[in-house]
């Protein structure tokens, strides 16, 4: 991987206008805006036309420590705890359709007030009651997630996951970005991984136990 704002990389150029970003690209934003401090996470989705039942696509996030785990049940940020405990990241509500023209959930983050002990944020993506309803991450259309700067409403970047969900195998979530901590520095990393399991699953590895339904 290639952090395209690494200051040392001086024989390379790179069109920083151009915030679209890929599977595997790793973005140092401080490096782009050193004084973005509260940010927005956005997703938005919409349901291949002929699919019946409506898709439920839920954004949620881990804050995790050193080891990659969580430290508490309230480091797992979603529609039903909407916040950690020191508030620095917001779930904004939940969306249930995917119905309607841009974003469909939102999570604010305030870079400066998550724990000195919190490496990384994971976000994930995950299809409510997926398996029930025989529907997984190929029935998202023109899924992504991007990032704004709170303060002016600019888009930092946006990954575009229809390409990396497309092949899909029956899995229900993706580890689709995160919030990497280098010391001052916050690095936005596109991952794009996809789960067999739901969010169930993902939650287990991180420490956490989810009962969905």
């Amino acid at each position: 991987m290639t952090d395209i704002f690494d200051p040392t990389l001086d024989n390379i150029k790179v069109e920083i206008s151009d915030n679209k970003v890929e599977k595997g690209d790793d973005i140092n934003i401080t490096a782009k805006d050193p004084t973005m401090k509260n940010i927005i996470i956005a997703v938005g989705w919409q349901l291949n036309a002929f699919d019946a039942d409506s898709l439920d696509l839920d954004v949620s996030c881990f804050l995790l420590n050193k080891n990659g785990k969580t430290r508490m049940d309230e480091d797992f940020v979603f529609y039903n705890n909407a916040k950690d405990i020191d508030e620095a990241v917001v779930h904004n509500g939940d969306n249930l359709t995917g119905a309607g023209e841009g974003d469909d959930e939102t999570i604010s983050i305030d870079l400066n007030k998550i724990s000195y002990d919190i490496s990384k944020v994971m976000f994930v993506l995950s299809i409510y009651r997926g398996a029930e309803k025989d529907q997984q991450m190929s029935s998202v259309r023109n899924g992504y997630i991007r990032m704004i700067n709170t303060s002016n409403g600019q888009e930092i970047l946006r990954y575009e996951i229809s390409p990396d969900v497309a092949g899909s195998k029956g899995e229900t979530a993706m580890l689709v970005a995160s919030l990497n901590r280098e010391g001052p520095k916050w690095h936005f990393e596109a991952v794009g991984e996809l789960v067999h399991g739901g969010l169930g699953a993902v939650a287990t590895e991180y420490d956490i136990i989810v009962h969905e339904g």
